[in-house]
């Protein structure tokens, strides 16, 4: 006796096969975002893309496992404006005029004179010895959550002296996505600086997304004291150590104790940390950003008092580094304004 099939209507069988279709369609991924979405299309964003692809790729043989994912960023310049004046510095001169009521003999002291009188060609003039005096003057004796909590102020209040903006908000977009990038890909980030570790320990995590323990940066003496019966560090009127030039990989390999497979600077203060980071086994990439574009940022380079780039752009290529162009190779530079 042959078998009778239940009847369906067309509808019901349109239904089923809808259902499945969408079912079917779910169960595949969608594709991910684009990465570094302010980049630029190009041979710089199609050259990181594929470094980052490779090296987390179990199946590549360019594989690096997490542990040694490690990827450092210069500040000043590489994450965050530093013209006309390098942030700390304007941190300090701000500092010296709220002190300033305490010293009645800085008003004819150089370089404190030049700071409340607005000259900063005096300043300058006093060369390093001054900027020496000035940071001390103004980042010593107090505690460290006393220092803390004045830069905490400072970067809530303080604003560019010719852009109008925080100097938080100076960051740069594309850096921000390459960092977040990597963290997504199994790298751990960190800053390397010659600014103070201190000064950037009390913003990085918020603005960058680096916890304090991977700043890396330039630091006076402190001092471990009883006050009022409470234990405070004291900071102390003298260097501990410069993070800068070969002091770099020389504090990457005692704070972090790996080479980084990945460097990114953008002055010959950092030549020798994208020397170290490539002149290790296995992939590597280094990378200098360079500050090209006077009309969304600032444009020098060689010639320049800050961010001095010479070495790093006649050597860089033939090292295989990537010269980041600032004005080719980003659609934006700063993050939109914060209303």
């Amino acid at each position: 006796m042959a078998l009778m099939m239940p009847t369906v209507d067309r509808r019901t069988l349109f239904g089923v096969a809808l259902a499945l279709f969408t079912l079917g369609a779910a169960a595949v991924p969608t594709a991910a975002a684009e990465p570094l979405a302010s980049w630029n299309e190009g041979a710089a964003k199609a050259r990181i893309v594929s470094f980052v692809r490779e090296v987390s790729d179990p199946r590549s043989r360019s594989y690096v496992a997490p542990a040694e994912r490690i990827a450092v960023f210069d500040n000043d310049g590489c994450l965050w404006s530093e013209q006309p004046a390098y942030f700390q510095l304007a941190f300090a001169m701000d500092r010296v005029k709220a002190l300033a009521p305490k010293h009645p003999e800085w008003k004819t002291t150089q370089p404190f004179q030049g700071v409340l009188e607005g000259d900063i060609k005096a300043v300058a003039a006093t060369g390093e010895r001054g900027l020496m005096e000035l940071v001390m003057a103004t980042h010593a004796g107090s505690t460290t959550e006393e220092f803390a909590a004045s830069v905490r102020q400072w970067v809530k209040t303080a604003r560019h002296q010719t852009l109008k903006r925080p100097y938080t908000e100076l960051v740069y977009q594309p850096m921000l996505e390459l960092l977040a990038y990597l963290r997504a890909n199994g790298f751990k980030t960190y800053i390397v600086s010659g600014g103070g570790i201190e000064f950037m320990r009390v913003f990085a995590e918020e603005v960058y997304g680096v916890p304090p323990e991977q700043v890396i940066g330039s630091t006076i003496a402190t001092k471990y004291e009883l006050r009022d019966g409470k234990p405070v560090i004291v900071r102390e009127p003298k260097l501990d150590f410069i993070d800068d030039k070969a002091g770099k990989p020389l504090a990457i390999n005692k704070f972090i104790g790996r080479r980084p497979v990945m460097a990114f600077g953008n002055s010959d203060g950092d030549f020798e940390m994208l020397e170290w980071t490539t002149a290790g086994t296995g992939p590597r990439l280094a990378a200098i950003v360079h500050h090209d574009d006077a009309a969304r940022e600032f444009a020098y380079d060689r010639d320049s008092h800050i961010g001095k780039l010479r070495r790093g752009l006649d050597e860089g290529p033939q090292r295989g580094w990537l010269i980041l162009s600032m004005k080719d190779d980003w659609k934006a530079v700063y993050p939109a304004p914060a209303r």
